[in-house]
């Protein structure tokens, strides 16, 4: 069981301030993730969404839907070709500007995710923390996050992990606003895309750090 206490901030403002401002992003964005939509179909096909189980808050899984950003493509034996491989110049163009984040607007509204927060991860990863690393779930998770603010893709799993738990345990208004400026900052620049070795990010294998 989690030692995490939420302070006010936490427990009470951020979950309002998250349901207000992505309830107005979705009505003043909904004609570009229309667009998208339609973009999308016509680039890659069906299904226009792409929807995957991802723990949550205290492990806690739910559905993430993103737009599709990759094909079907498989080799001979039916089994999915290399992410590289599937990853479009359409898709790198979504992922580069966020766009095919957009959907997780539905998931803020529903109380699944935050604006800011770590990362969802895939939930096959879950036996592979370490017990510093598990405290990245003492928290929703975000559409941005510490770590996608200082580096992305480009950033190593231990990187990232210790400035997911770094921002678990100094959850602030004002952390958060700061990482939503810099997050603009970052996807503007499109910095941090991909991995040194991969065309998104390393599968995550465990780490022997204690």
């Amino acid at each position: 069981m989690s030692d995490h206490k939420a302070g006010i901030y936490e427990k009470y403002n951020k979950r309002i301030l998250d349901f207000i401002l992505s309830f107005l992003a979705v009505v003043i964005l909904s004609p570009v993730m229309v667009i998208v939509a339609l973009l999308v179909r016509l680039k890659l096909g069906s299904p226009v969404l792409f929807k995957q189980a991802r723990p949550g808050k205290d492990e806690k899984i739910f559905h993430m839907y993103k737009f599709r950003s990759m094909t079907d493509d498989r080799d001979e034996n039916g089994q999915l070709l290399p992410d590289e491989v599937r990853l479009t110049s359409f898709g790198k163009l979504l992922r580069s500007t966020s766009l095919d984040e957009l959907p997780e607007l539905f998931n803020i509204l529903k109380g699944d995710m935050s604006i800011v927060g770590p990362r969802p991860l895939l939930v096959q990863y879950l036996p592979l923390y370490n017990e510093e690393q598990k405290h990245r779930h003492d928290v929703r998770p975000g559409i941005t996050g510490y770590a996608q603010a200082n580096g992305r893709n480009a950033l190593t799993w231990e990187e990232r992990f210790e400035m997911d738990v770094y921002y678990t345990r100094h959850l602030s208004l004002r952390m958060d606003l700061g990482i939503l400026c810099r997050t603009v900052k970052v996807v503007l620049k499109r910095e941090g895309i991909s991995s040194e070795t991969a065309a998104t990010m390393e599968v995550f294998r465990g780490s022997s750090k204690e």
